[in-house]
């Protein structure tokens, strides 16, 4: 389902100067559904080692890290000669053994030609000689193709040429209502192909997110649990809210910032929530102009902060008018998950001085440009916050996104996937 992913890992094959591969990811992602179907398809052969299921393994990294010796005791051990340049080895799991992630610096530097893809989550170190990958929840893009391959395809191939987006926007629109229900956890989207039960999808998505509840000891120690359980539940409400700033005080009110910072900041690595900081002035470099004490938080998927907030299907469907505030965040959500995959790193918004007078809900550094970001949920009839920022700041470029589009000049959000295409027209 990932299909991007897959076009990147076989670039790496192909390239004659790659090295170990980590590729990390929120838990149920897809790592390894991934990484197995592109061994299958693009090797001989495919090892395949999980460090979480078979701690026995850990034993191959004791004695030393030499990488002769590794690749000999994990043939052995697996009954099946590894060619250098037919098999793929695959390390899953590779967070519960640590000695197994530092073998891969060893493995860059005096083994090169074994070809090592680490599969991985809440890994908080940086690994050098390494190459890295990130798995994010699939994006509109790849839901729609899991859907509808020929539209998808014809979709990124037309770009924004042909009125392609006019032609079927009644069918797009409704899929992107789904995707809002659904989101991209992998097994969630599978289901729904397969029944299109809203409550087969809610079972599954309510198990993974209390997969991810359990899983906080993992990246963490326990005292720091209920902090960490605390901002996780406190994501969804402060998102619903008309301000989206993130309120310490709203999670406890006797906890400050002092007391949340740990728990937030593990989250952020984690993958599992998005950290959207404030600027109060959008010019290079955006991380200087950071007002630290500003900032929201968005959930790694939509689906799940759809689910976790409890907001039901049906008035995602709703056509009303109703449900204002929360239909536009998931809008936000969704764009702030595409914005991570297209840039990663850090994700920045603007207000005016005065409170509640302008914002703008993104601000990215694109080359040279800093680009403001207007993400709508509904039809856009006007957008006075960015007229008041480009009057400030006279930007070369700019986005309105909407759930709607209506307007040539509008940036459907179910086509933000191709943002870079959008930027480039008329350059």
């Amino acid at each position: 389902m990932h299909r991007i992913l897959m076009e990147e890992l076989i670039l790496w094959k192909e390239n004659p100067y790659k090295k170990p591969l980590l590729l990390q990811g929120i838990p149920q992602c897809g790592k390894t559904f991934l990484l197995k179907e592109f061994g299958a398809k693009s090797y001989k052969n495919a090892i395949y080692f999980d460090f979480e299921e078979d701690r026995q393994l850990a034993y191959f990294f004791e004695q030393d890290l030499n990488p002769q010796r590794i690749i000999k005791d994990m043939s052995l051990f697996k009954g099946v000669d590894i060619n250098p340049e037919a098999t793929l080895i695959i390390f899953d799991g590779i967070q519960f053994c640590s000695k197994a992630l530092d073998s891969l610096a060893y493995f860059s530097d005096m083994a090169p030609e074994y070809h090592i893809i680490a599969a991985g989550s809440f890994i908080d170190v940086t690994l050098p000689k390494i190459d890295t990958l990130a798995l994010y929840p699939m994006s509109f893009y790849e839901f729609l193709h899991a859907q509808n391959s020929n539209l998808a395809e014809h979709l990124k191939e037309s770009a924004f040429k042909d009125n392609v987006l006019t032609t079927f926007k009644t069918q797009l629109e409704a899929i992107f209502l789904d995707f809002q229900v659904v989101g991209g956890m992998p097994e969630v989207v599978q289901t729904w192909i397969d029944t299109m039960s809203i409550e087969a999808v809610e079972k599954i998505q309510t198990r993974i997110i209390k997969g991810f509840e359990n899983d906080f000891v993992k990246f963490a120690n326990a005292s720091l649990f209920p902090k960490l359980s605390a901002v996780w539940d406190a994501i969804p409400a402060q998102l619903c809210k008309e301000n989206r700033k993130f309120m310490f005080s709203r999670v406890k009110k006797s906890w400050r910032a002092k007391d949340l910072e740990d728990a937030i900041y593990r989250l952020i690595r984690a993958g599992l929530a998005y950290k959207v900081s404030h600027v109060e002035k959008p010019v290079i470099p955006l991380t200087a102009q950071v007002n630290q004490t500003h900032f929201k938080l968005y959930m790694c998927d939509v689906g799940l902060l759809r689910r976790t907030a409890r907001i039901p299907a049906s008035a995602i469907m709703d056509k009303s008018g109703n449900y204002k505030e929360l239909k536009g965040a998931l809008v936000e959500n969704i764009v702030c998950s595409e914005l991570k995959r297209i840039y990663g790193g850090e994700l920045y918004y603007w207000s005016a001085e005065n409170p509640g007078k302008a914002e703008v809900e993104f601000i990215v550094q694109d080359g040279d440009d800093v680009i403001p970001i207007v993400a709508k949920a509904g039809s856009v009839s006007k957008t006075r916050s960015l007229l008041q920022y480009s009057v400030a700041f006279k930007p070369m470029k700019s986005v309105v996104s909407s759930s709607v589009y209506d307007k040539p000049d509008v940036l459907p959000v179910y086509a933000f996937w191709n943002l870079k295409e959008w930027l480039s027209r008329g350059d």
